[in-house]
């Protein structure tokens, strides 16, 4: 079976990406809209063509990317297969999305430096514990300290001012 070619285009994100799951695997779908540019032999200038809609859909690590990265207005670059056409938008399954560096500076994680690049991921982490309460010398004895909280001598230091006694 033949492979269906893949063509690059570059467009503006209209709106913002919508993420679902199927059987598990994310699947990201994000309009984008571009509108070329055609030269007017009667007035010899360029002048905007009718724009071109796109339904762009990703699937797996690039839908979870795509879903963190994507926002109305973004322009990007879209590699991928033409899937069909559905009223006036044409349907393309991207292979790989990029950010237009033409009006904007994008930062990578491997560009960061290890303290900014921690990557933020909604989707996998958990909600932060309370910060535990502060334990006086004078209250009762408090149960073993859960997963995640610190132990019951951070506490105490905490509580003396951090003071160093000899």
């Amino acid at each position: 079976m033949a492979k269906t070619p893949t063509v690059p285009f570059t467009g503006t994100v209209t709106g913002s990406p919508e993420t679902r799951f199927t059987d598990s695997i994310p699947v990201t779908r994000f309009r984008l809209t571009t509108v070329p540019s055609e030269w007017d032999t009667q007035t010899r200038q360029w002048r905007h063509a009718a724009p071109i809609h796109y339904i762009c859909t990703a699937w797996r690590d690039l839908a979870r990317n795509a879903a963190e990265s994507l926002i109305d207005g973004v322009e990007v670059i879209v590699h991928g297969r033409i899937t069909g056409a559905r009223d006036s938008y044409i349907l393309v399954s991207a292979d790989e999305i990029g950010v237009s560096l033409r009006a904007r500076i994008a930062y990578t994680t491997a560009s960061l430096p290890p303290q900014a690049a921690q990557v933020h991921t909604p989707h996998v982490s958990t909600p932060a514990p309370p910060p535990p309460a502060v334990q006086h010398a004078a209250s009762a004895p408090q149960p073993p300290p859960g997963p995640g909280q610190p132990p019951r001598w951070w506490e105490q230091k905490r509580a003396e001012g951090w003071s160093r006694r000899a």
